[in-house]
């Protein structure tokens, strides 16, 4: 819902693309029914966080849903940092955000010792709308 009220076209171009792929090849599934994104990822814990990196292989004007999970303190770490932004923003548990990842360099830093923390991200390769255009 957050993606298809903040850019709409992005998500209403993932939408057509992704049910065209669907329609031609019907052996695909969905991986959630309501979600436009047609890849997601776990990473599970206990201290789950990232190098400063863009994610080159998903759609190059698409959007990332990245979410926050476990039990931190984000006062003292899990922070998101957007470089090119020049951004340290608090991202405490349950927190999701949508980012240009292919083309925004991103990265978290680690949290304290004893705290647990996981992420869920959902994204679309870039590749599949290729696919789509080349039939």
């Amino acid at each position: 819902g957050s993606f298809a009220l903040w850019n709409t076209l992005v998500y209403d171009y993932y939408l057509r693309y992704l049910k065209t792929l669907f329609e031609k090849m019907p052996e695909l599934r969905r991986i959630f029914d309501r979600s436009v994104f047609p890849t997601a990822a776990f990473n599970f814990g206990p201290n789950v966080w990232t190098y400063k990196h863009r994610d080159v292989l998903n759609c190059p004007f698409g959007w990332c849903a990245i979410q926050a999970l476990g039990r931190f303190d984000p006062t003292k770490g899990g922070h998101l940092v957007l470089w090119e932004l020049g951004l340290v923003i608090e991202f405490p548990p349950g927190s999701l955000i949508l980012i240009p990842s292919a083309t925004t360099t991103h990265s978290n830093t680690p949290i304290a010792e004893g705290d647990v923390r996981a992420s869920f991200t959902q994204y679309c390769p870039g590749g599949l709308f290729w696919f789509v255009d080349y039939g």
